[in-house]
């Protein structure tokens, strides 16, 4: 990230040095707020429209009033993208309940806030694609959709961030959520697909997965490539005796997964239909989207 950066917040353009929040705002205090994570590519926000859509629904679920439109919003990611003079990178577009007091009410909060920040970003390094990720299960569970719907991308991610910190500790990048019943949901930042016997499976939503974009290609590529696909309830049985494993998400895009809980995955390389889906997806990326221009 270059010392010189710029930030929409709140209706202006600023510098990173001047982007700042009260420490009265409930997104602060609570972890009251939503956020979306963003890719864009050559030029072009990858599935923009779908991302700030899922913004508003998880802004209606959780009864925060949004003050601009959806075509509004749009359009500020492309501007701090162009403050920024980037064509390749990440936003992470982050909307909080506002300054509000120290209780819990969020209707003292009088008015939302939104900032939006565009930087160059790799999750990953190139060689993880090549040779693939090693995964762990978590002991931290997957929150259940009687206590918050996981579709929520909120701004309270303690649960993830405590599942992350397992896997620094095992010396790993990710690893395997399981949801309430002990059946696989997702991983800390990324969902989980397998396949078996040439067919794709990935959790169902019901599981605990969340309804990412970045799956939501990967269905819509399948279905181009004449793959076929599924949503089904995965067991970590599953995941060990499957032929292949892929991770995909917003910032990983797909990448393949060769060892879970020390057990090779397949012949322990990565997968035939994780090469073709990988390579897919990134001319999906870069041939389509939003200009940014």
């Amino acid at each position: 990230m270059s010392d010189s950066q710029i930030i929409w917040l709140d209706g202006e353009l600023v510098d990173k040095v001047d982007a700042k929040i009260s420490v009265f705002d409930h997104g602060l205090l609570y972890g009251d707020g939503i956020f979306e994570g963003i890719r864009f590519y050559n030029g072009r926000v990858f599935r923009l429209e779908e991302h700030i859509e899922r913004l508003f629904l998880s802004a209606r679920a959780i009864l925060l009033k949004m003050t601009w439109t959806e075509q509004e919003v749009c359009d500020i990611v492309r501007d701090t993208i162009r403050a920024n003079k980037l064509s390749d990178g990440y936003v992470r577009l982050v909307v909080t309940r506002g300054s509000g007091g120290l209780g819990l009410n969020p209707y003292l909060c009088e008015k939302p806030s939104m900032f939006c920040i565009a930087a160059s970003i790799q999750l990953y390094p190139e060689e993880f694609y090549a040779n693939g990720l090693e995964l762990i299960t978590c002991s931290t569970r997957r929150p259940s959709h009687a206590t918050l719907s996981p579709q929520v991308k909120s701004l309270n991610y303690l649960n993830n961030i405590m599942a992350k910190v397992e896997c620094i500790k095992a010396g790993v990048m990710e690893g395997l959520m399981l949801n309430e019943e002990g059946t696989v949901a997702e991983c800390t930042g990324d969902t989980v697909f397998i396949v078996k016997n040439g067919t794709i499976i990935t959790p169902k939503i019901s599981d605990g997965a969340l309804d990412g974009i970045t799956r939501s290609v990967i269905f819509d590529l399948c279905e181009k490539l004449d793959i076929t696909i599924v949503e089904d309830t995965i067991t970590r049985y599953d995941v060990y005796t499957s032929d292949e494993c892929f991770l995909t998400g917003t910032a990983a895009e797909v990448i393949p997964v060769v060892k879970v809980d020390d057990r090779p995955i397949g012949d322990g390389t990565p997968g035939e239909l994780f090469r073709v889906l990988l390579a897919a997806f990134r001319e999906e990326a870069v041939t389509t989207g939003t200009e940014i221009a």
